[in-house]
């Protein structure tokens, strides 16, 4: 039987006996529910024994409303739980010793989708370090990694690091989220009271979800996240937030289709298919037009492709969104040299740097885009050999 960890604590008498007597703080945001939708903080504050004392939001927000990248949350105290919710994304980004004060114990259940990108993570690994040697304890209540076990993408060079890269591990880094906590405590050498409650019966390869397990429900993790297709492509299609390009914020598919106006898209895909055209399968692309109701080119007409990889053709073993997604910028840059492709500083708090080079983690994906030559041998040898050398650091720290 199928098991969050969440469930598992709100069923183990066990599991819940480790908390009495404990103040208990709680990270969550609108996604962090059981697989009967409901709301996790809720039903840890109704549990007899479980002194609730604190909550955190992460990025978007603890109730998700916050819409776009850089717009911060305030802390507030909450009117029914009549406790403090202090925001990872306000005024701070890391836990700060006030907000560590006056609690024994953080539960941590976000949902999170498998990228470095993905702020959670950087969340999760800023607090781990607050932690350091600290008698406080850490616990994660394991979630689902919806883009399943693949990886894919360069290693973080550390010298590009930032909120939305931490660490130096890949674009698509097939942990979850206690699993990725596993890897940074030893990475880090980090003195942590560490403790993951892993999933029951989570079978990250098996059909049809490939990582999402059918009996869930999807809840958007954040504004932009609409559902299981969104996670699947992102890994690829988060790098349009560090180009002029729309990345399709302000339609109801954000980051599953996107474009520029007046692009002429099946001239790009069809030197896409040209340079590489192993790197189009696994899913279905198609060409379209959309006009955002807000963000880049509000109100205009842009020429789009669309990613889908909500069919019997979707196959992750061989759907490669960030090799995908850079062939797109390499097309579209042979196609529209004329076009300005890189989105000038700042992003996600980084003043100097390209948001290219913090999301891809390297000023190599520039480089080679601006080569007119495909390159592409080169470009996947580049790739492969960060992908092995992850898929055997990450061995040891695999629960499922």
């Amino acid at each position: 039987m199928f098991q969050l960890g969440i469930e598992r604590l709100l069923n183990e008498r066990d599991l819940q006996k480790k908390l009495f007597e404990k103040r208990v703080a709680f990270l969550g945001h609108p996604a962090s529910v059981t697989q009967e939708v409901r709301e996790s903080i809720d039903l840890l504050n109704a549990l007899e024994g479980i002194k609730l004392v604190a909550a955190f939001g992460p990025q978007h927000g603890m109730r998700g409303e916050k819409q776009d990248n850089m717009i911060e949350s305030d802390d507030y105290h909450d009117p029914i739980l009549k406790i403090p919710v202090y925001s990872l994304y306000g005024k701070v980004r890391r836990p700060t010793p006030e907000m560590l004060k006056g609690w024994d114990v953080l539960l941590v259940d976000l949902q999170d989708v498998g990228c470095r990108i993905y702020t959670f993570l950087t969340t999760l690994f800023y607090i781990m370090e607050a932690l350091n040697n600290s008698q406080q304890e850490l616990w994660i209540l394991d979630r689902p990694n919806p883009a399943g076990r693949e990886v894919e993408g360069h290693t973080l060079d550390m010298k590009f690091q930032s909120f939305v890269g931490a660490a130096p591990v890949p674009m698509r880094h097939g942990l979850t989220l206690g699993e990725a906590a596993l890897w940074y405590r030893d990475h880090k050498k980090l003195k942590l009271n560490l403790n993951v409650v892993a999933m029951n019966g989570y079978q990250p390869g098996d059909a049809p979800g490939f990582g999402w397990p059918t009996e869930l429900s999807w809840v958007n993790p954040s504004p932009n996240m609409p559902r299981l297709s969104t996670a699947r492509a992102y890994c690829g299609t988060v790098l349009f937030e560090g180009c002029n390009l729309s990345e399709g914020r302000g339609t109801t598919i954000p980051l599953e289709i996107f474009g520029a106006p007046k692009f002429n898209i099946p001239k790009i895909m069809a030197d896409m298919k040209a340079m590489a055209p192993k790197w189009l399968e696994g899913c279905r692309l198609r060409a379209g037009f959309y006009e955002p109701t807000f963000h880049k080119f509000k109100g205009e007409l842009v020429s789009a492709m669309q990613i889908h990889v909500d069919g019997p053709y979707y196959n992750p073993h061989i759907f490669k969104p960030y090799r995908l997604c850079t062939l797109f910028l390499k097309a579209a840059q042979r196609v529209h040299p004329e076009f300005d492709l890189w989105r000038k500083p700042p992003y996600e708090y980084e003043e100097k740097l390209l948001p290219i080079d913090i999301l891809s983690g390297h000023d190599g994906l520039r480089k080679w885009v601006a080569d007119s030559k495909p390159a592409t041998d080169e470009w996947h040898e580049s790739l492969v050999a960060d992908e092995k050398a992850w898929e055997k650091e990450r061995q040891d720290y695999l629960l499922y």
